[in-house]
């Protein structure tokens, strides 16, 4: 069976190829055999942020260029121009949306010969909407045109199984999972793959959020969760006796809400005189505060919830789950308690489109869809 997979939940344009013969034998019958992604962290960075409309644009951009980048592992074969007057009516009006991406497409499929894949895959959510709408749309264009079944998948539900496309041994069940990113912080029980009981998340900020919130009040650069690990690595001594709150660690809910850790980080900013506030000692003692403040929140938070309902493991996956203050005291916190931990290789932990196959494989919860009437769903919780 193979899957062409395509995410575009937020700044990243990934496409992903892979096959699989068994999904339960992961280490041995899962295999990606072409993957590429577009970031746009520098196209975002003046504005501390990704920006919806310029991320669209991107998107619609990107697109076909990664398809063609992949096109040898695709075995896309050229034949005689096959262009079919009602079919092309059919993919304007699909891609109606998306004018430039509309273009592209009726210039190249008539181009090649249907691929020989399975199923398509693809991203509904959750994710900026804008963007949700370009893969979608890809998604739908390609399935109609090759004629070729759609799935579609839950961005947070292939977070949690990323771990698993580098060989591991499967988790025992019940399980914890946290995904956490920009713009998710979700605590799940996982029953078993495919059944899940959201148990917590954000009031308000996301994690990742909060670091890019904080950085830009501190003057640095995005994403903010790598400039805050960045500079709280240049940290030495404190000298500035800065204490930031942990955000409900102590509340007997499993949520989180960071919103008041901007804020402290804002106000103990702003007091400081201009001389402080530039001086690196100030700015990585911050940043280490900042960090510690999320990492030991999210630690607890979690350690709590699998102490709660008496579980065998610990997932993680998102694009914090990359940092490694938060790896390390995760990973000594469930050794204390004999819990496995299982976290991303780095670079799975950002979205990509291979861990959307690798749960379009592995997970019941991948709907079939017919090209005419998916939609995405911005708002998708874990257990939506």
């Amino acid at each position: 069976m193979k899957i062409l997979a395509i995410e575009t939940s937020c700044d990243d344009t990934a496409i992903s190829l892979a096959e699989y013969k068994s999904p339960y034998s992961l280490a041995k019958n899962f295999k990606i055999l072409a993957e590429t992604v577009s970031s746009q962290e520098k196209l975002h960075a003046e504005y501390g942020g990704v920006f919806p409309s310029l991320a669209k644009r991107e998107h619609q951009k990107n697109a076909l260029p990664l398809l063609i980048k992949i096109a040898g592992s695709l075995n896309l074969k050229k034949t005689k121009n096959l262009a079919n007057a009602e079919k092309g009516i059919k993919l304007g009006k699909i891609l109606e949306r998306n004018p430039e991406l509309s273009e592209q497409l009726a210039k190249f499929l008539p181009k090649y010969q249907k691929p020989k894949i399975d199923k398509i895959a693809i991203t509904i959510g959750p994710g900026l909407e804008p963007c949700l709408w370009v893969g979608v749309n890809f998604a739908r264009a390609l399935s109609f045109y090759w004629d070729i079944p759609l799935l579609g998948v839950n961005h947070i539900e292939a977070h949690l199984y990323s771990c698993w496309l580098t060989p591991k041994p499967l988790p025992k069940f019940p399980a914890i999972g946290l995904v956490v990113s920009g713009g998710n912080t979700q605590l799940a029980l996982i029953k078993k793959i495919g059944q899940y009981k959201l148990i917590g998340e954000t009031r308000d900020d996301a994690a990742g959020e909060c670091f890019d919130k904080t950085a830009r009040i501190l003057g640095l650069g995005y994403p903010g969760g790598k400039e805050i690990a960045k500079w709280a690595a240049k940290f030495k001594k404190p000298a500035y006796n800065i204490h930031l709150p942990r955000p409900m660690l102590h509340d007997k809910s499993f949520d989180f809400s960071f919103s008041g850790l901007k804020t402290a980080v804002l106000y103990d900013f702003k007091k400081r005189d201009n001389k402080t506030k530039s001086s690196e000692n100030y700015i990585s003692e911050m940043a280490k505060e900042i960090q510690d403040s999320v990492t030991e929140v999210l630690t607890a938070k979690t350690i709590k919830a699998a102490e709660n309902y008496e579980v065998k493991s610990i997932i993680l996956g998102g694009g914090v789950s990359a940092n490694a203050k938060l790896r390390l005291i995760m990973e000594n916190e469930c050794h204390k308690r004999g819990l496995a931990c299982f976290l991303p290789d780095p670079q799975y932990t950002a979205d990509n489109a291979s861990m959307i196959a690798l749960c379009a494989a592995l997970s019941p919860k991948a709907k079939n869809y017919n090209w005419k009437n998916i939609k995405p769903r911005p708002n998708l919780k874990i257990n939506g």
